[in-house]
C-alpha cells in the first residue's frame, strides 16, 4: 500500500519489498549508544521521549540496512541518520559490512536549538549510494549546503527530521513517481515530503494506522 501511514514492523515490511525497487531510503535508527555509554544521566528528562522507544540491537540495526540494500535500484540512495557518537565511533560501517553500499557525502543538520549553555545541537546525514557509484546522473541539485540549518517548531515524535531538507533530497535523486521508503517512519514527515513532490511513499512504523493483513500480501513493490 501507497502513500499510507502503514502500521507494522519494519523488518516485516521490507520482506514484503521487492529487489532493486526503491529509488531513495531513509533509515533513522532507534538506539542508545549515547545513553548508554556516555551515560549523562539525564533520560528522565530532556531524553524521556528518545528513551521510552523501543531500543534497536546491533543485530537489528544490520538486518534493516540488509533489506534496505536489497530493496534499493542499482545507484539508489540511502540517507542515514546519525548522532555524533556513533558517526565519530564509525560504527555505522559495521552496519554496511558485506553490502554493496558506499558512503557518498555527509550533511550536519543544524537544529538551531539552544541550551543553558552549550549542548548537542547537530545530527548528521550520512548519504551512501548502491553501487555502481554515480553522481551527475543520479544527483540534480547541486546547491544543498553540507550544514543544514532548521529549526523544528511543535515535535511530534521524539525522532523528528528537518522536513525542508528531507524534501530537497527527494527532489535531488528521485524523479515522478519514484518510491521512496522509510521502514521506521516515525512521525511520517517523509510522506508528507513525499505526497507534496509527487513521489510514492512505502513506510512504515509500529505508531501507525492502517493495519496489514500480511498473508494477503504478496509484494508491496512492482520493479518497474
Amino acid at each position: 500500500m501507497y502513500n499510507k501511514k502503514l502500521k507494522i514492523d519494519g523488518i516485516e515490511l521490507l520482506k514484503l519489498i521487492d529487489d532493486n525497487s526503491v529509488s531513495l531510503a531513509f533509515f533513522d535508527p532507534q538506539y542508545r549508544g549515547v545513553l548508554d555509554k556516555l551515560k549523562y544521566g539525564n533520560e528522565g528528562a530532556r531524553q524521556i521521549g528518545r528513551a521510552q522507544l523501543t531500543q534497536m540491537s546491533e543485530e537489528t540495526i544490520i538486518e534493516f540496512i540488509k533489506g534496505i540494500s536489497r530493496t534499493l535500484k542499482p545507484s539508489g540512495y540511502l540517507m542515514l541518520w546519525v548522532d555524533k557518537f556513533h558517526l565519530c565511533e564509525g560504527s555505522f560501517r559495521n552496519w554496511m559490512a558485506n553490502q554493496p553500499l558506499k558512503v557518498v557525502d555527509l550533511i550536519a543538520w543544524d537544529k538551531l536549538r539552544m541550551g543553558y549553555r552549550s549542548r548537542r545541537r547537530s545530527e548528521y546525514l550520512i548519504i551512501i549510494q548502491k553501487e555502481p557509484l554515480k553522481a551527475k546522473a543520479t544527483w540534480v541539485d547541486h546547491g544543498i549546503p553540507d550544514i543544514w540549518s532548521e529549526k523544528i517548531g511543535t515535535k511530534t515524535h521524539p525522532h523528528q527530521k528537518p522536513i525542508s531538507l528531507q524534501k530537497r533530497l527527494i527532489l535531488a535523486v528521485t524523479t515522478d513517481h519514484d518510491i521512496v521508503l522509510d521502514p521506521c517512519a516515525g512521525s511520517f514527515l517523509v510522506l508528507n515530503a513525499c505526497l507534496e513532490t509527487g513521489r510514492t511513499f512505502v513506510g512504515g512504523d509500529l505508531e501507525g494506522e492502517v493495519e496489514l493483513n500480511l498473508p494477503a500480501i504478496t509484494m508491496v513493490c512492482a520493479t518497474d
